[in-house]
């Protein structure tokens, strides 16, 4: 089956100058970056970008970023946050009208919406934006529970093409939802901390963090070959990079401290609530680094 969004499709940071303004130069280098990793789309206002923290003005920008550089064809995936359906669509509609190609989308989860509220606020933004819309599942962000039932709903809908299943344990609700759909992608994430037992389950696609994108490549490439137990080792040797990049308030400062460390962006800067890095963390991460030798971008 051919999917709208499948494969590696990392969720790009969003780079700041040390001041907390956009740097969009940046964020060209880190696009580029991207496609030189080997990645099969990216992805942008996720968690891993702070699209919590981003104007609607700087969403407009950055994509303008991506289209200005990603191929014609490859999948930018753009997250939708939003609190109702009117503010889900607003984003949804500045986000194609931008340049996107798809939409990852999360529930409303400050008033949490029943399951026949959310059919209706999925179909309205698939329907609303004409673009393939992915139910984001991430029940540890927005206190919402999308049990496989509901989800299958979601999968009948015009529109609604994919789901990213990051509700613990991933693995068994990937293999469920596969189960129970047809023609539908199921794709994981969480930082593609069990990436290899998800493509295992029928995944056709994960959504890591953008900063170790060639070598997860490279650990794909090694389990589509039938290179299990080389793929195995490769994810056991980068794990401590993407368990390190999974703690809570500094997660972001510890995506960009590796770009930075690549030779990617300039600043490893990042905005409120999300906090930099303090000293002992980044001594930890500079270990970290120096046993995986990253290589450099050209």
């Amino acid at each position: 089956m051919t999917h709208a969004v499948a494969g590696l499709i990392p969720i790009l940071a969003t780079p700041f100058h040390s001041d907390g303004s956009l740097d969009t130069e940046s964020l060209a280098r880190l696009v580029d970056f991207s496609l030189w990793c080997g990645v099969d789309g990216v992805a942008t206002f996720g968690m891993a970008s702070e699209g919590f923290a981003l104007t609607a003005d700087e969403r407009t920008r950055m994509l303008e970023v991506f289209t200005a550089r990603v191929p014609s064809g490859m999948p930018i995936v753009a997250g939708i946050g939003a609190t109702s359906t009117i503010t889900a669509v607003e984003q949804a509609l500045l986000s194609r009208d931008a340049g996107a190609t798809a939409l990852m989308v999360l529930p409303p989860f400050m008033v949490k919406a029943s399951p026949a509220q959310l059919v209706d606020f999925y179909g309205t933004v698939a329907s609303t934006s004409g673009l393939p819309v992915m139910v984001q599942d991430a029940p540890a962000v927005t206190g919402v529970s999308m049990p496989v039932p509901t989800l299958v709903e979601l999968s009948k809908l015009d529109g609604v093409t994919s789901a990213k299943v990051e509700a613990q344990p991933t693995a068994p609700k990937v293999a469920a939802l596969v189960d129970a759909v047809d023609d539908f992608a199921v794709l994981g994430g969480q930082n593609a901390l069990f990436a290899l037992e998800e493509y295992g389950r029928g995944a056709v696609g994960t959504m890591p963090a953008c900063e170790f994108a060639d070598v997860f490549a490279a650990v794909l490439s090694a389990r589509a070959e039938g290179r299990d137990a080389d793929a195995r080792e490769r994810f056991a040797r980068l794990l401590p990079l993407i368990r390190f990049g999974m703690q809570g308030p500094i997660a972001w400062a510890v995506h960009k401290h590796v770009l930075v460390h690549r030779g990617v962006i300039s600043d490893p800067a990042v905005r409120a609530p999300a906090a930099p890095l303090d000293a002992a963390s980044e001594r930890d991460l500079r270990l970290i680094l120096d046993d995986l030798r990253l290589p450099s971008f050209p």
